[in-house]
């Protein structure tokens, strides 16, 4: 079953964080066109998680999806925080970056009985009967009973059909790792730590996925918005980018202008180049986002080019 998912996989994924209002708002119409651009586009594998927009995400995309044969997208969602209703100022926002009112608070859960409830949850926003991939998200400050309590749990949800694969989704590559060599998981959520910027994830755990056969999905080619438009303003890792990795990302929009390339399509395209990563989720909140995001992928973009590239990194900064 996990690799038969993982063979359905689009190349391009549509990362849900968006229209859970990421930021700034998105109304439901301007949400349910980005999704249906994207799979007008072609991409057939959706992603989210209760954290983005306090189950916003789920409701749209769930609802867009019911209009689509069950069997034709993979879907995928996250456990670790549980959605409890809010009991203070009806009236006051979401303060983790989603423009939502704060009609619940999310509360840390990787124990055994968490990771069923969330699962339960999300089924139920979705509007499905089971979740192609479930990852376990963002244990930094929960390792070992990610690893003791919510793994075996999600286990037991794949050994019953509830979960497909099951996977962590992280914006480091040291935890991933232990998640590769010490249990069972089917794929990675890596974020952040392999694209033109950032190759961390390369040093140790692009090489144990494909010791372990586990599929390593990139999110945050971008960096969160430098690499898609790099200018002083522009954020790194969703804070303000320092003036000297605006700089990096000049150059490196430099070099590919010399090949004609846009940035945005050697971006999206970079993690490709590393035979572990089996697709690429990129965040969009509008239909021309999704487009856009579609044709980037489909870029021709020519060998030389990464080999300039992989000058460029290796040249000492000045």
């Amino acid at each position: 079953m996990p690799a038969e998912i993982l063979n359905r996989l689009s190349r391009l994924g549509f990362g849900g964080a968006a229209i859970g209002n990421l930021y700034t708002a998105v109304d439901d119409a301007t949400a349910r066109a980005a999704i249906d651009a994207a799979w007008d586009s072609g991409i057939r594998y959706f992603d989210t998680a209760p954290h983005y927009g306090l189950g916003l995400s789920e409701r749209r995309i769930g609802e867009a999806l019911s209009e689509r044969p069950r069997a034709e997208f993979v879907l995928s969602t996250k456990v670790g925080r549980i959605l409890e209703p809010a009991s203070g100022d009806v009236g006051a926002k979401d303060d983790q970056g989603f423009d939502v009112p704060a009609a619940y608070v999310r509360r840390w859960d990787f124990s055994g009985d968490g990771v069923r409830r969330s699962i339960e949850e999300s089924l139920g926003r979705l509007g499905v009967d089971h979740i192609d991939i479930a990852y376990i998200h963002d244990p930094d400050d929960h390792v070992e009973q990610a690893l003791d309590e919510a793994y075996p749990a999600l286990e037991k949800l794949r050994e019953e059909g509830v979960v497909g694969a099951i996977g962590v989704g992280m914006n480091q590559s040291a935890v991933p790792t232990r998640f590769v060599t010490e249990t069972d998981i089917d794929a990675v959520l890596l974020a952040g730590r392999y694209t033109l910027l950032d190759q961390s994830g390369a040093d140790d755990l692009l090489p144990a996925a494909l010791e372990h056969g586990v599929a390593v999905i990139l999110g945050g080619v971008f960096n969160s918005g430098l690499l898609a438009d790099p200018r002083a303003a522009a954020t790194y890792n969703y804070v303000p980018a320092p003036a000297e990795i605006v700089r990096r990302a000049l150059d490196i929009e430099a070099v590919c202008a010399e090949h004609g390339v846009p940035l945005r399509a050697a971006a999206l395209q970079f993690g490709f180049t590393h035979s572990a990563v089996a697709g690429v989720l990129v965040g969009v909140r509008d239909a021309g986002q999704a487009r856009d995001c579609a044709a980037m992928a489909g870029v021709p973009i020519p060998e030389t080019l990464w080999q300039d590239l992989r000058e460029l990194r290796a040249a000492p900064s000045t």
